[in-house]
């Protein structure tokens, strides 16, 4: 069970850090314009909320991974996935109401459903024990939190100077 967590937490934070950091720099408002006709539902929701979604998506994504990983405060990761479920479940709801059941529909009941699995599995079933703060805990965690900016970085980056 626990390397089930641990695959399910790795691939949830991985993918809300990464679309996350992206909603982020649509604060920038050359990137939300450019953003804007991609997705049909990104002119439903204003511009600060947009950028508000993808901080909670990526401060979700992050405490899914680094707090388990370093031993710090791992109680949090839980914590992470219940509110990664929350805006999956808002979300949800969001495009029932649009009438978008086709596709973004289940891939938010998918996504809601796993961090929901992750937030039962890690405070019922198999938590993380806690560990003391240490120099190579704080590096760690500082090397994932760098790596997981920069897979979230790269790909906008590479779009915005990319583009013909």
């Amino acid at each position: 069970m626990n390397r089930i967590l641990w695959t399910l937490q790795v691939l949830w934070g991985v993918f809300f850090s990464f679309t996350g950091f992206g909603k982020v720099l649509c604060l920038n408002q050359a990137v939300w314009n450019q953003m804007l006709p991609r997705v049909p539902w990104f002119s439903a929701v204003p511009q600060a909320l947009f950028v508000f979604i993808g901080v909670c998506e990526f401060l979700g994504g992050v405490g899914l991974i680094l707090p388990g990983m370093t031993g710090v405060k791992p109680k949090l990761a839980p914590l992470a996935a219940f509110g990664l479920t929350l805006v999956m479940l808002l979300a949800a709801v969001f495009h029932i109401l649009r009438g978008e059941y086709n596709f973004f529909l289940p891939i938010n009941l998918v996504l809601g459903g796993g961090a929901a699995f992750i937030a039962y599995g890690r405070l019922f079933v198999r938590s993380i024990a806690p560990a003391s703060i240490n120099t190579f805990r704080v590096l760690k965690g500082l090397a994932v939190l760098g790596a997981l900016v920069f897979v979230g970085f790269v790909p906008v980056w590479y779009q915005l100077t990319h583009t013909h």
